[in-house]
């Protein structure tokens, strides 16, 4: 059995987003339709835990040891998620907005390592992605709206690889590393009703990594000015290649939030 993981994630895709005052709220997730009283300042805030069951598929490798290839969907995580907390926070005034998305995951599972025999290797992943970034509305009517964004994903990932059986058994090693991605894209919505709405974003970027993005799309409902709900899909992935560490891997699954606004 493989390690699902997130990073993520994300996502990255959970994420970040925020949308027009009038239209909708600006995590990526939820959006409610009506406006909220503003602060004295000007500004709205939003609070947004969510839950992402994101399968994770891909290669790691660290200290020259074989590449080790990472294979779960969605549906394993209940057997290899041993810790996970994600959230999205949002500050907005008029058209400006300030976002960050975190995401923690400590995972455990089976992993199958290329071009050696060995009867199973065991990897262990801690992952912190968190987002920070930056958003302006270039586009708004009654029923839709368009952000522009940009930021930057700080990754912390420390894995241990273990192998059992074969010319390296017994053999374990543990690293970590840390590195920063700049990102760029762009996040939207449409209300079909006052409660309904279909909300998307996508991301882009690199620096640390050769490249690192985040997509998604998601059904919400808002129950009033200050809860919306969301259920959609998720993927983020990252290819980051350096030193001999290897972290090239796709998170994805379905993701469900909760938005509060205040």
């Amino acid at each position: 059995m493989s390690i699902p993981t997130r990073l993520g994630l994300t996502a990255c895709l959970g994420l970040l987003f925020a949308l027009p005052t009038h239209a909708a709220d600006i995590t990526p997730l939820m959006a409610p339709a009506a406006p909220v009283e503003e602060t004295e300042s000007g500004w709205q805030f939003t609070f947004a835990p969510y839950f992402w069951m994101a399968g994770l598929s891909g290669d790691t490798a660290q200290f020259g040891l074989p590449t080790v290839h990472i294979d779960s969907s969605f549906s394993d995580i209940w057997s290899n998620l041993d810790f996970a907390a994600m959230a999205t926070v949002e500050a907005r005034k008029d058209r400006f907005s300030v976002f960050g998305d975190l995401i923690y995951t400590k995972l455990s599972g089976d992993g199958k390592a290329r071009g050696v025999f060995t009867d199973t290797v065991d990897v262990e992943s801690e992952t912190f992605a968190g987002l920070i970034g930056v958003g302006y509305t270039v586009f708004e009517d009654q029923n839709s709206h368009l952000d522009v964004v940009g930021g930057a994903r700080i990754w912390s990932v420390n894995t241990t690889i273990s192998f059992q059986g074969g010319p390296l058994d017994g053999i374990s090693r543990d690293d970590r590393k840390t590195w920063v991605d700049g990102m760029v894209g762009v996040r939207g919505n449409y209300f079909f009703t006052p409660e309904i709405y279909l909300t998307g974003w996508g991301l882009v970027g690199a620096g640390g990594a050769d490249i690192d993005w985040d997509v998604g799309l998601g059904l919400g409902y808002r129950f009033n000015d200050t809860i919306s709900a969301i259920a959609g899909y998720r993927a983020l992935g990252v290819n980051y290649d350096n030193d001999g560490f290897i972290f090239d891997v796709v998170q994805q699954g379905p993701i469900l939030g909760l938005s509060i606004r205040f």
